[in-house]
């Protein structure tokens, strides 16, 4: 037997006796479990998912202690890009390590259970569990993006609204984001980010430039200009933010109007390399199969 498929089988065989007593410790009793079915309450509930809480944070806060010891410090450009996709706390930078330095690992151990080319799938595997954390953190970033720029001609409509009701800008903005939260997460979360950062103290220009930093969307660098304008200026509000959504949904008509036009080319392709062989077939098969037939007949 080869003796990587040996030690892989061997250390899998460990890991899955470990898992299977841990879950055995922790598995409660007969009368544990029938006490918790009587006196089962909110609170209870609550008191398990603080438990199951705590163990990820215990998973991560090892993760953390072996980056620190590794000395992988904190990235300025990994943190924006978690902060692009929505993800802001300090787990989460924890959790992107902890996938970086297991993922390849699981990769290499499920590789030595391959009976052919063993060799190339120990390398190739590892490699691309190493990446698949970077492409997904890559996608999420890009449907926060998209999520954002097609929110926003309803968070401007809403905003409208508020402002007409005798609401301020700064008021407009927060509201807005309150009643977002549910239909359109992501902008309420970037509104309720400029929201705190300007109670911290910071000024409103440099808040909403903030927003322009994390979304490097053209349409929400158009919108914070248009704001800024406004705010230097001291032009209406109320007619700034109607003609600027009206024109994002112009946009957006005529994009979509684009796209259809565009069908028409991207049909050409899959017409002439599918549809038409297939109608050429159907068609010149049978006078192809009656030639040969009558050829055969005549020669013969």
């Amino acid at each position: 037997m080869n003796p990587v498929l040996l030690v892989s089988i061997l250390i899998t065989a460990l890991c899955a006796a470990g898992l299977l007593v841990v879950l055995y410790t922790m598995m409660p009793s007969k009368d544990a479990r029938r006490i918790m079915e009587v006196t089962r309450t909110p609170a209870a509930f609550e008191a398990v998912v603080e438990d199951r809480t705590s163990l990820v944070q215990q998973a991560l806060e090892l993760v953390s202690s072996v980056r620190t010891r590794l000395r992988l410090q904190d990235n300025e450009k990994l943190r924006q890009r978690l902060i692009a996709a929505g993800r802001r706390s300090k787990s989460d930078m924890d959790l992107y390590f902890g996938l970086r330095l297991l993922a390849p690992l699981v990769a290499l151990v499920a590789a030595t259970f391959i009976p052919s080319n063993t060799n190339f799938w120990m390398f190739v595997l590892p490699l691309v569990a190493y990446l698949v954390p970077d492409i997904y953190l890559t996608q999420m970033t890009r449907r926060r993006r998209e999520e954002i720029r097609l929110s926003m001609p309803d968070a401007i409509d809403l905003m409208v609204i508020c402002v007409e009701a005798g609401l301020g800008l700064d008021q407009a903005l927060l509201r807005a984001g309150q009643e977002l939260a549910i239909s359109h997460r992501a902008i309420s979360e970037e509104f309720m980010t400029i929201n705190i950062e300007q109670r911290a103290g910071k000024a409103r220009l440099d808040a909403w430039q903030g927003m322009v930093d994390r979304t490097r969307l053209d349409v929400v660098k158009a919108f914070v200009s248009m704001l800024g304008q406004t705010d230097r200026f001291g032009t209406p509000i109320v007619k700034a933010l109607s003609v600027f959504s009206d024109t994002m949904r112009m946009k957006r008509r005529q994009q979509a109007e684009e796209m259809a036009a565009k069908t028409t080319v991207k049909l050409i392709f899959p017409l002439v390399l599918f549809i038409f062989p297939s109608i050429f077939i159907v068609l010149l098969g049978p006078a192809f199969l009656t030639i040969g037939r009558s050829l055969n007949t005549l020669f013969h």
